[in-house]
């Protein structure tokens, strides 16, 4: 058991500081576009180890906060940041036990991370980029003083776009390159259908069934003798 328990938090602390590593490179690199309404976040596409293990689902949303927290300490947002801490992080926690529910369809199960960004995201991050001086929406003319609920509507809309083409482009590739290599511990769960047996199960009810059917061959077999033996011997008693 505390084996078992090690394994969970060490592949869980390994899906968190690859989500981190990844998030805060894009974060560098693509600047304004990795965390603005207009976002392609390249570090999404590692929520697809949601989908094949269990320990995603805390490794994930611990590495989404670890990175968070990292870019408010490099942005200096300071308490506003705390926004995208706290919901951002939600986002990916309720995304991934999304994917871990719908995990035998991968393609709707990559499908939560997209509603919950869509949905989360855009609702606190107008209020966040106004506190960091930010008077448009990066790379756009439209005004963050604008109507809350259009800009709530223009930010679902991007972000889902942009966590979309992130999730399928780049993660459903990477989920069939790492189930192609063996990695996951739940490969053969979400490929088993409901009511059908595993091939040990199979293997052990089909030797089950051979003993059973060999015993009673043995035991007809061991009657006929019985009985024929008895017939040779009739004559003599008369």
């Amino acid at each position: 058991m505390i084996k078992k328990q090690s394994n969970y938090v060490a592949r869980a602390g390994i899906i968190a500081a690859i989500y981190a590593a990844t998030t805060l490179l894009c974060l560098l690199v693509l600047q304004g576009l990795a965390w603005g309404p207009i976002q392609f976040r390249l570090s999404e596409a590692v929520c697809v180890f949601a989908v094949l293990s269990a320990p995603a689902v805390p490794g994930l949303t611990i590495g989404c906060i670890i990175a968070n927290l990292i870019n408010v300490a490099i942005s200096g947002s300071g308490a506003l940041g705390m926004l995208d801490v706290i919901f951002g992080s939600l986002a990916t926690l309720l995304g991934a036990l999304w994917c871990r529910h719908f995990r035998a369809r991968p393609a709707l199960a990559l499908f939560g991370f997209v509603l919950t960004n869509a949905l989360i995201v855009p609702a606190y991050l107008p209020i966040l980029l106004q506190g960091m001086g930010y008077y448009t929406i990066p790379f756009t003319t439209i005004s963050l003083d604008g109507v809350y609920p259009l800009m709530y509507l223009f930010g679902a809309i991007a972000t889902g776009i942009g966590e979309s083409i992130v999730i399928y482009a780049l993660g459903m590739p990477l989920l069939h390159a790492l189930r192609a290599n063996g990695i996951g511990d739940d490969k053969e769960e979400s490929h088993t259908a409901p009511g059908t047996s595993t091939p040990a199960l199979h293997d052990m009810s089909a030797s089950a069934s051979h003993k059973s059917s060999a015993g009673t061959s043995h035991e007809t077999s061991a009657a006929a003798s019985h009985e024929s033996s008895g017939n040779q011997k009739a004559p003599e008693n008369k």
